[in-house]
């Protein structure tokens, strides 16, 4: 998937949810990608013959750091997706298929 191309211009309420939705969606799969290199990682230092105790030990703490700022990023996505639930003209009209113009 490519970069989105965001237009300056005359956005609708509901273009402007949905390149925001995009832009999470994306973020999301970024961080999927993250945490998944992360576990091959692991699987590659546990499989190494001759790890030791200290290689495990760093390998821990690399996927600890990994995992909550991982966990910082997914609460502030969170945060970003529960805007468009407390704004009242969305879940008034973007959310419930009216269009959102007047």
């Amino acid at each position: 998937m490519g970069m989105p191309i965001i237009m300056p211009g005359d956005t609708t309420l509901d273009q402007a949810v949905t390149d925001l939705i995009i832009s999470v969606a994306m973020q999301e799969t970024s961080l999927s990608h993250i945490l998944n290199a992360e576990g091959e990682k692991m699987e590659a230092i546990i499989s190494m013959e001759g790890t030791s105790p200290e290689d495990l030990m760093r390998m821990n703490r690399s996927a600890e750091l990994i995992t909550g700022a991982v966990t910082r990023l997914e609460l502030i996505l969170q945060s970003k997706l529960e805007l468009f639930v407390r704004c009242p003209s969305v879940t008034s009209s973007s959310m419930n298929g009216t269009g959102g113009e007047s």
